[in-house]
């Protein structure tokens, strides 16, 4: 028992002393479109190495990224001969609009559109009600988030049992025909106002789920999304970006 407490007070602080870091380099995470030309649908390597069909290449030499169908395997920028595909190192990837995770080499499709304001009733706490609809690995993500490196309590998020105590709603998972129900009957029983936050890629659109007999599609087409946090999974410090995005804290 001693050795145990000399241990502990000898360890350094080890939460991270930079909220949302980059990732380091060599690092597999999203892929980001960079000003560099594209070879045009002459190449087309990245959207046929895509599983999901989330790069497209139109007029002659047009990409489209969609970071809610991005399953992170990291075969776009690998295929990518000219480096108009790179990893995209930041960690605030959260977005409050579905259509803001699609890119073009000049930015998301809807600049000019203006961005929905955030719920500002729990700017500076909230209390989130995870359900999972089948993601372990996102899950497991999320619960990184409360753990001494990256501490989301620090941020006044903090995680509840039920969703009658809860805020905000956290969805991992693909969303599939069994779960549409429970998922339903757990947004109801929220206290308005209330907050829905899509995390990881099979959340946002169903990934490589979507289109088939399940009905795995996503939480959109059950419930309103107030955040979508791209990633299959989404890091711990995009999590919590996410969330903070959602409740519109200036921390975000």
């Amino acid at each position: 028992m001693l050795s145990a407490l000399i241990a502990a007070a000898k360890q350094r602080n080890s939460t991270d002393a930079q909220d949302f870091p980059d990732l380091p380099e060599g690092v597999r995470s999203l892929p980001r479109l960079t000003a560099e030309p594209c070879l045009g649908e002459g190449c087309s390597r990245c959207a046929s190495a895509c599983p999901t069909a989330a790069i497209k290449v139109e007029d002659g030499a047009t990409v489209t990224l969609d970071r809610g169908l991005c399953v992170t395997c990291g075969a776009c920028v690998e295929s990518c001969p000219t480096g108009t595909i790179a990893y995209d190192r930041s960690t605030r990837t959260a977005v409050r609009r579905r259509e803001d995770l699609v890119l073009r080499q000049s930015g998301s499709l809807n600049d000019s559109s203006p961005e929905p304001m955030a719920t500002k009733a729990f700017s500076r706490s909230v209390d989130v009600r995870e359900v999972s609809t089948g993601c372990n690995a996102t899950d497991l993500e999320v619960a990184a988030t409360t753990n001494a490196i990256f501490d989301c309590s620090r941020f006044g998020i903090h995680f509840v049992a039920s969703p009658r105590f809860a805020d905000a709603l956290i969805v991992t998972g693909p969303v599939g025909r069994a779960m549409h129900e429970p998922l339903l009957r757990c947004y109801e029983a929220m206290a308005e106002p209330r907050i829905v936050i899509a995390v990881g890629t099979c959340a946002i659109s169903g990934g490589v789920h979507r289109g088939g007999y399940a009905e795995a599609n996503g939480v959109t087409p059950h419930l309103p999304v107030d955040a979508f946090v791209p990633g299959c999974p989404p890091h711990p410090w995009s999590i919590i970006h996410g969330v903070l995005l959602a409740i519109g804290s200036k921390k975000a």
